[in-house]
């Protein structure tokens, strides 16, 4: 982040980082995902390292957004530590020393690991994405204006575009490994994971959302909608995995300038998602791999929005130590 950056937006009081696209840590390599490395810690434990790789319309950018990854993981380890006594999860720590001391093989990598690495308990991850609708819009409302339902299941009529839903809906999704997740019903959720597991999973991320739905708009935040994953460790405890109520797996609308009947602005990476769209409009990308490079404005903008989303979310501005 320039000078002229921090100095325009003075709430940004965060040092700087060194952007990480992948990372190189001496554990055994598990996967990379669009934006987070998984690595093993024995056989109980795993370290989730999330990078400042972006994606956007299911591609993968070629530059980082500087402090993407240490906002994703502070956000979500804020949440896990408000998460304690209401659903289990996975988060050990996301404190660098602590991570160090529990994996001395890390000593050398601590400043890799600063603000942007959580160990966690160990899982079998469930197949399936479950998200939380708490406000009628994209996919959902696009679903909704042409057939008055959602993901096949029949809603009230007369909703209008960024409606409040309540009860808010479980609408679970199977996790795709590329491209875009599938809507399903609940009952096809059953017949993949089980009708007592898929009862589990709906109660579970029903209470987390609202936790998350009234702290947030005491924050003046609407979480719109968010999505969940599940895994079961070795003792057979199902568990809340992966992130938390971020930006990348959440819809923030401001609470202030909320109105029905619209789409709304939200605290996520649409800068970009803007200049992409404009990119194709233009017949300057045809929506596929390799994306287009990235003006240095764009990268910018999308750092702001997503330390704007840390400061809104937990109430202050994200203090990581500088690395670079």
């Amino acid at each position: 982040m320039s000078l002229a950056v921090a100095r325009r937006h003075p709430f940004l009081k965060v040092p700087a980082m060194t952007a990480m696209l992948a990372s190189d840590l001496p554990l055994p390599l598990v996967g990379r995902g669009k934006v987070r490395d998984l690595y093993a810690v024995g056989e109980d434990r795993v370290l989730l390292l999330t990078t400042d790789r972006i994606s956007a319309f299911d591609v993968v950018m070629a530059e980082t957004i500087p402090m993407k990854g240490a906002v994703l993981t502070q956000i979500s380890a804020w949440w896990f530590d408000r998460l304690e006594g209401v659903v289990p999860h996975h988060m050990i720590s996301a404190d660098a020393d602590i991570i160090v001391g529990e994996v001395p093989a890390l000593q050398a990598h601590r400043a890799a690991l600063a603000g942007r690495a959580m160990l966690c308990r160990r899982t079998t991850v469930f197949p399936i994405e479950c998200v939380i609708r708490g406000y009628l819009s994209g996919s959902a409302w696009k679903e909704y204006a042409a057939q008055g339902t959602l993901a096949g299941e029949k809603l009230a009529p007369g909703l209008v575009e960024s409606a409040r839903l309540e009860p808010a809906v479980f609408s679970p999704a199977t996790k795709a490994a590329t491209g875009h997740d599938e809507n399903i019903t609940v009952k096809r959720m059953g017949e993949i994971v089980g009708d007592e597991v898929a009862d589990t999973l709906e109660r579970m991320a029903r209470a987390v959302y609202a936790l998350g739905e009234a702290t947030a708009r005491g924050h003046g935040i609407i979480i719109a909608d968010t999505k969940f994953e599940f895994g079961r460790d070795r003792e057979g405890r199902v568990l809340l995995i992966d992130e938390v109520m971020t930006p990348d797996s959440s819809r923030f609308w401001a609470a202030d300038a909320y109105q029905a009947g619209r789409p709304q602005p939200s605290f996520d990476k649409q800068p970009l998602r803007d200049y992409l769209d404009t990119e194709r409009r233009a017949g300057r990308w045809n929506g596929e791999a390799p994306p287009p490079a990235l003006p240095a404005q764009v990268v910018e903008a999308t750092s702001r929005r997503y330390l704007d989303a840390h400061r809104r979310v937990t109430g202050a501005a994200l203090k990581v130590e500088a690395t670079g």
